[in-house]
């Protein structure tokens, strides 16, 4: 079927410092398309986009961007300043940084209808209003009014989507819109813009990484991997029969259950809230216990009260599970449930109330006794970046738990328990000259999937019992989140490892757990072994949560 495109690129090139990124690449949007543009970090997409409106910064921009008829790449500034916002709209991937902080969020819509539309005043703060309530945002008189921190993430993501809206542009680059976002709220904004795509006859091109995104959104799909498009056609046809490696690769890096299933008498890892039914069995002997764990953050309490009293906020409602040796408990909930609050209370590193143990010791008072218990258990954060000291060698990152539990090591014994613990994470090589220059290297000089190698490396050196996991590839593209999955399998396999899994994400749940805790506002809803838990879910949160992952 032939078309006249809305959007037609041609021979797209993107280059930074003389280095060519994006390499002479075509692609077409047709009017009132959905279009999903592919491809982990680094493959081009999001510069691709950018580069569409010129705004990515010192950039040399090569070939042709027809947006009905006229060259986006040719226009004079004065003029492509008219279509930015006008006629063609992004959304931008991470809504608190792409808000002013200092300004209303009303004021910021208002200024876009001012400037683009030359609505006056009284027209603009009632043409705010409609925006607001038509992306569902409650009460939008009062949200107007409110600055970027005072709303939820689903809500500035809401607010952004709306500013994007203002001009009715006839099409909207949607860059990773609900990567910032919990499962269920990425659900919400996803069937959004379908209907406002649908209501306001736009196309929209979506740039992302998450495949379940763009099987229930986009008509076509264009992948791209290090600056070209390796592939692209209908979505339902490239997911059927994908032509290219890097496709195949990218639909096939779903993370895959591989660990060891529990007999039939030790489900146990889990147990039953008080309040909560469960087909759980008598435990065996456990690594970790926790009985009815609350944690409490003090709270300022209005008016003349707050001068002689404080309030709390419960953060966790009486939690109680077991983990078991050489399995996995996830902990499954969005952001708020109070999910990674229970982490840190089990590595004591908050106050907690109720009773929590680790092979039958409690954290106490005494920092020598803490000290003996942090080396049965470790942990390995979310970020990867921000967890690793960019002033630390990879020797020192990864040696540091030495430092503490094992004093009496000489340096040279020191380094061969380095090297032994980046190769046992698939970091090492037989050369001994290049592991040298390894141990010498800098996290920055890493990639992300390595730098969560190397956090891994250091929570194993001193060889633990347990392994608290805070959302540890979350921050991670999918293929490399399923090659961290497979490690920590491995690593379960081979060395009867227990994790505390922390995630939001159902499939990682799925392939890691033994069993699951889902939690919501601080309270444990439903609890048991992982494949009845998901499969036939009692809660209705935890339905949600089930039925957004796709």
């Amino acid at each position: 079927m032939s078309y006249t495109p809305l959007l037609e690129v041609r021979g797209l090139s993107v280059s930074f410092a003389g280095n060519e990124v994006v390499h002479g690449i075509d692609f077409s949007i047709a009017p009132g398309e959905r279009v999903a543009l592919v491809g982990e970090s680094g493959s081009g997409k999001t510069v691709s986009a950018l580069s569409l409106l010129r705004l990515a910064a010192n950039a040399r921009l090569g070939g042709q961007a027809l947006f009905k008829g006229e060259d986006l790449l040719a226009l004079p500034e004065s003029e492509l300043r008219g279509v930015r916002g006008r006629d063609l709209a992004m959304i931008f991937q991470e809504p608190m940084t792409a808000l002013n902080p200092l300004m209303t969020v009303g004021d910021q819509i208002a200024e876009v209808l001012t400037l683009k539309m030359g609505l006056d005043k009284v027209q603009s703060a009632e043409k705010v209003l409609a925006l607001l309530a038509e992306t569902g945002i409650p009460e939008p008189a009062r949200r107007a009014l409110a600055f970027p921190h005072q709303l939820s993430g689903g809500q500035r993501q809401r607010v952004l989507i709306a500013m994007a809206l203002a001009c009715q542009p006839s099409l909207l680059l949607a860059d990773e819109p609900t990567t910032a976002l919990d499962v269920s709220l990425r659900g919400q904004i996803l069937e959004l813009l379908v209907r406002l795509q649908q209501s306001h006859g736009m196309a929209v091109l979506l740039i992302t990484h998450d495949l379940n995104l763009v099987r229930r959104f986009a008509d076509r799909i264009i992948v791209m991997e290090n600056g070209w498009i390796v592939e692209q056609g209908p979505t339902a046809e490239v997911f059927a029969k994908p032509q290219h490696a890097y496709t195949r690769r990218l639909i096939a890096s779903k993370p895959v259950r591989d660990v060891v299933e529990l007999e039939p008498a030790g489900e146990a890892e889990v147990i039953p809230q008080p309040e909560l039914q469960s087909d759980l069995q008598e435990p065996s002997t456990p690594l970790m216990v926790a009985r009815g764990l609350r944690v409490v953050y003090p709270t300022p309490l209005p008016g003349v009260r707050g001068w002689f009293k404080r309030g709390e906020f419960v953060a966790v409602q009486g939690a109680s599970f077991e983990v078991l040796p050489g399995q996995t408990l996830g902990i499954m909930g969005e952001s708020g449930s109070g999910k990674s609050t229970l982490a840190l209370a089990a590595l004591g590193l908050l106050p907690f109330q109720g009773q929590l143990q680790i092979c039958d010791e409690a954290w106490g008072t005494s920092a020598a006794r803490n000290k003996a218990l942090r080396r049965k258990v470790q942990v390995v954060f979310q970020d990867p970046f921000s967890s690793l000291s960019p002033r630390m060698t990879v020797e020192e990152i990864v040696g540091e738990g030495l430092g503490v539990h094992a004093q009496e090591l000489s340096r040279n014994e020191r380094q061969r328990l380095v090297v032994v613990a980046l190769r046992d994470v698939g970091l090492g090589t037989a050369d001994d000259a290049a592991m040298t220059q390894t141990l010498q290297r800098y996290p920055h000089e890493f990639s992300g999937g390595q730098r969560q190698r190397l956090a891994i490396a250091r929570a194993l050196i001193i060889k633990p019992g347990m392994l608290v996991l805070d959302e540890p590839t979350s921050a991670l593209d999918v293929t490399v989140q399923k090659q961290v999955l497979q490690l920590l399998q491995k690593l379960q396999r081979e060395r009867g490892l227990s994790y505390l899994l922390i995630s939001h994400d159902v499939d990682v749940i799925r392939a890691m757990a033994h069993g699951v805790l889902v939690m919501k506002d601080g309270a444990v809803v439903e609890s048991g072994p992982v494949e009845r838990v998901l499969a036939q879910p009692q809660h209705e949160y935890t339905r949600i949560l089930v039925s957004a992952a796709g």
